[in-house]
Parts: C-alpha cells; structure tokens; sequence
C-alpha cells in the first residue's frame, strides 16, 4: 500500500468505480496515495451512481458489482469527520470563496486535517470551482480533469 495521504474528493473517486475522462489517472493517483477524504464521500459516491443508475448509464448488475467493490475500498479509507471545526472552516470558505456547501466541507476537511497532522498534502479534484478554491487556500492541488 502507498506511504503517503492525499485527500480525494468524491469527484476523483467516483472515477474510480465509472469510466469517464481522468478514470485512468485518477486510479494511478489511489493507487500512490494512501486516501483520506471526508466522511460524507460515501454518500456523495452513493447518490452519484444512483443517479447514473436512475439515467440509464449503469445497469443494475454493474451497480450492485461496484456497490461490492465500494464496500471493499472502504476498508483501506481514513474519513475526516465532520466536526465543528470542520463546519466553522466551511462556513469561512463559502463567504471566502462561494464554494458549495459540500465542497467547502471537503476542502475544510483538509485543512483541518493538515492542520492536526502537521503534515502537507496533495488535495486531489476534479471540480473546478473546488480546485479554485483550494488553491486560494495554499493547498497543493493536483487537478483530475
């Protein structure tokens, strides 16, 4: 298993379990790091390929197949939990940045992180509005488009 965290957003995960562009290099990037993401990525996971399951683009066979392998990834995932200083983070990055509401939880969330651990580390997304802002708050972004 890798050695060093880098935080995933759901964005960059989600490509784990569907093709689309930047799957590839968003697996390269889970297979070096060692993932840390916020508690709220399962949901976010869930309900994007409920979505995608709900338009047709996954059938019921592939979502139970990669609903299995979600519940196998999760045992090697460290989720920052959303706390109170996490909140109060995301309360400052939306009137800072406009950010919404669950990318400001994420991007709290490494900070936070960063902040407890004293260690710097990559923030991976594929969203560009996030990407933006994690960029204004001096973390080492690394883009998956």
């Amino acid at each position: 298993m890798a050695g060093q965290w880098a935080y995933f957003d759901t964005s960059v995960l989600v490509k784990r379990y569907v093709r689309e562009p930047g799957s590839r290099r968003a697996r390269v990037l889970l297979r070096r790091y060692r993932f840390l993401s916020s508690a709220i990525a399962p949901l976010e996971v869930i309900s994007a390929l409920v979505r995608r399951q709900s338009a047709g683009e996954l059938t019921k066979r592939n979502f139970s197949a990669i609903l299995s392998r979600l519940q196998r990834d999760r045992t090697y995932w460290e989720l920052v939990e959303v706390t109170p200083p996490v909140l109060e983070r995301g309360e400052d990055l939306i009137q800072a940045t406009g950010l919404r509401t669950l990318d400001a939880v994420h991007v709290a969330s490494a900070l936070v992180f960063q902040a407890a651990s004293g260690m710097r580390i990559p923030f991976v997304t594929g969203d560009t509005l996030q990407r933006e802002a994690a960029g204004q708050m001096a973390l080492n972004v690394v883009w998956v488009p």
